[in-house]
């Protein structure tokens, strides 16, 4: 595609050459390096060619392109703080989930449960960020962690176009620094755990009676026996859990364990000083001789306690409202550029920030009201999105036409409504309003989570017309999704959009798709995802081998040889007359695929044996993904989505 100098406006960026309706090319500070193509379409209801064999007639597509140039991103293995005290890697957050931001109240920058509102990767060049404590984080050079002067990106210059603030070492990080690493739910920290809870009173807190009846399956309860001579680490974890759940409190910045018995106290005295914990025992007067722990050390040394021991109860654990001032020692000592480009994550949550390894970091796009979600995995549309900001207009227009015969109409079939943008322009509710209003039936096909925004529209309207969706899940091993599809929701996020569309009461299909042979076909990965699709509760399932058309052919085989250069002969062999797999190893995935389907229940879900078979000219399209009553042809060979 060409480019030319030409502005749409005064204010706007480069506009594409001729494209028509443009109304003007901008860019967003919030959507960094993309530019938005505004246009004012004359017709958004797109009939499909003839010679399509799919079962759909109409289409509505608001976007062309798909925008997933995430910048602020963090590797995977960064550790969040969750709303529970815990922490979780960055790459397994999910949407919705609970976690702390930061929020400025009453002069200070105060810690407060926020909610993770998209979540998704990218691969870019990584820097490896060191503190004095020793904490150690690996960004993008983009990435923004707040410092005591204010926020700054990792890399950045004095002067020239990459002009703008950047760590260096006179900088210090905000945050209490490193979090220490969750203990292990071995046997002897499960055996630790029981006795400590049973050497207090019996816990009233239902997340405490809940992990005791857990841990004592094989082990018989709490026990009161005697303390091991030699005490693993694990079990000494547990120990300090279990008591803290029975006997501790958490009030006013201040950690505490109360008990009776002095043999008790001696014990835990013992562990926290294995694990170099600060402490010191009071004596509150009491007849009945009741003596009480006292962590010292303040915000950083409970947070500390609570990731090492890990105990059960949550209330026991919060932090909200308390003021992200520490003494830790975080200032910068070097910023390292790793020389690689790794896959990078990033989230986007209601505060606009969270808690990255104990230091307060940048969200990629902070904004409170909206949520935004690469999609694509299509590397040609990654930085220019034609946006049809009249789609709701137009279209209402044409289904109100007396010509409109009401037919299905499907989106999500070549560029995806639920990507980035959406959050944006926020068109789709609108189209879901306008089809609903005017008796037309629809289907959605998606691997975007943003849709979750739109759930209890969909059911609201699937009363008056008849409504299917469909999400795409190729795989689940998220080291070879971030690398094949950078960019794109993780396969667990899009699983809980299944869980969620079902729990709204709506149909949702599965497109297993696309199996990649040599990658993602063997029994193992193929049943994985299947025993998952089948407990999110997906009303059918259709599996689907990679396609190779012109355009995504060249894409793919670039990409095979560098990743995996001892497949690339197989490929040519099984893709040697065209875009599609082979007959032989359609029959293969077949029968491979048919016992699986059977296992699960998911033959029966997708309406017979037939559905949800990989042969191109068998398969049909998943239960669910259609809207109730609609025609369906015998073959899905000739089109292949984009977005599959």
């Amino acid at each position: 595609m060409r480019w030319d100098g030409q502005r749409a406006d005064g204010n706007a960026e480069q506009a594409l050459l001729g494209l028509s309706g443009l109304i003007r090319s901008v860019r967003s500070p919030d959507f960094s390096g993309v530019t938005f193509h505004e246009v004012h379409a004359r017709s958004v209801l797109n009939k499909v060619p003839d010679a399509s064999r799919v079962p759909f007639r109409w289409t509505v597509n608001p976007y062309r392109g798909c925008s997933h140039a995430c910048t602020y991103c963090l590797a995977g293995e960064t550790p969040v703080l969750l709303a529970n005290g815990r922490t979780k890697p960055l790459a397994e957050l999910e949407l919705g989930e609970q976690i702390y931001g930061t929020r400025l109240e009453g002069g200070y920058r105060r810690y407060v449960p926020t909610r993770v509102l998209a979540h998704w990767s990218t691969v870019k060049p990584a820097y490896r960020i060191t503190l004095e404590d020793g904490t150690s984080l690996v960004a993008s050079g983009d990435h923004r962690f707040l410092t005591n002067r204010g926020w700054k990106h990792v890399t950045g210059a004095q002067h020239g176009a990459a002009r703008r603030p950047y760590l260096t070492t006179g900088n210090k990080l905000m945050g209490v620094g490193g979090f220490a690493v969750p203990p292990e739910r071995s046997r002897a920290y499960r055996e630790g755990y029981l006795q400590g809870i049973g050497a207090g009173r019996e816990p009233a807190d239902g997340e405490a009676r809940d992990r005791i009846r857990s841990f004592s399956r094989g082990h018989g309860g709490p026990r009161d026996s005697a303390v091991p001579v030699a005490p693993e680490e694990d079990w000494q974890k547990g120990f300090l859990a279990g008591l803290y759940d029975a006997e501790g409190s958490h009030s006013r910045g201040i950690v505490r364990i109360a008990n009776l018995a002095p043999h008790v106290l001696d014990t835990a005295r013992l562990a926290l000083k294995r694990f170099d914990f600060v402490h010191v025992v009071e004596d509150p007067g009491r007849a009945s001789g009741l003596r009480v722990l006292r962590l010292s050390g303040g915000l950083a040394e409970r947070l500390r306690f609570f990731h090492t021991t890990d105990p059960a109860v949550t209330r026991k654990r919060t932090i909200d409202g308390l003021a992200i001032k520490s003494a830790a020692r975080l200032g910068v000592m070097s910023v390292e550029p790793l020389g690689v480009e790794r896959p990078l994550f990033d989230i986007t949550t209601g505060t606009g920030d969270f808690i990255a390894d104990g230091v307060v970091s940048h969200n990629c796009f902070a904004r409170n009201t909206h949520t935004y979600l690469d999609l694509d995995a299509g590397r040609d549309f990654d930085t220019q999105v034609v946006v049809k900001v009249n789609a709701p207009e137009v279209l209402a227009a044409q289904v109100q036409r007396p010509s409109w015969k009401r037919e299905h109409v499907a989106m999500g079939t070549n560029t995806d409504p639920y990507q980035r943008a959406e959050g944006k322009y926020e068109l789709m509710p609108r189209i879901i309003t306008e089809l609903a209003g005017s008796g037309t039936p629809f289907s959605i096909l998606t691997k975007g989570t943003v849709l979750a925004r739109d759930l209890p529209l969909l059911r609201a309207v699937s009363g008056d017309v008849s409504v299917g969706l469909g999400v795409s899940i190729a795989l689940l091993d998220r080291d070879l999704q971030s690398r094949l599809e950078p960019g794109t929701p993780s396969p667990r996020a899009r699983l809980a959009l299944v869980r969620k569309a079902r729990e709204a009461g709506l149909p949702c299909g599965v497109f297993l798709a696309p199996v990649l042979p040599g990658l993602t076909d063997s029994t193992e990965a193929l049943e994985s995802l299947l025993a998952e699709v089948a407990e999110v509760g997906a009303t059918g399932v259709t599996v689907i081998p990679l396609h190779l058309r012109p355009g995504a052919r060249e894409w793919f085989a670039r990409w095979l040889s560098e990743q995996y250069p001892d497949l690339v002969p197989r490929y040519r062999q099984l893709y040697a007359r065209g875009s599609y797999v082979n007959a032989a190893y359609r029959r293969w995935l077949s029968a491979r695929v048919t016992p699986l389907l059977r296992r699960y229940g998911l033959d029966s879900r997708s309406g017979g044996e037939e559905r949800g078979v990989p042969g191109d000219e068998e398969g049909g399209w998943p239960e669910g993904s259609m809207p109730r009553g609609a025609s369906e042809p015998a073959r899905t060979k000739g089109d292949q989505m984009t977005l599959l």
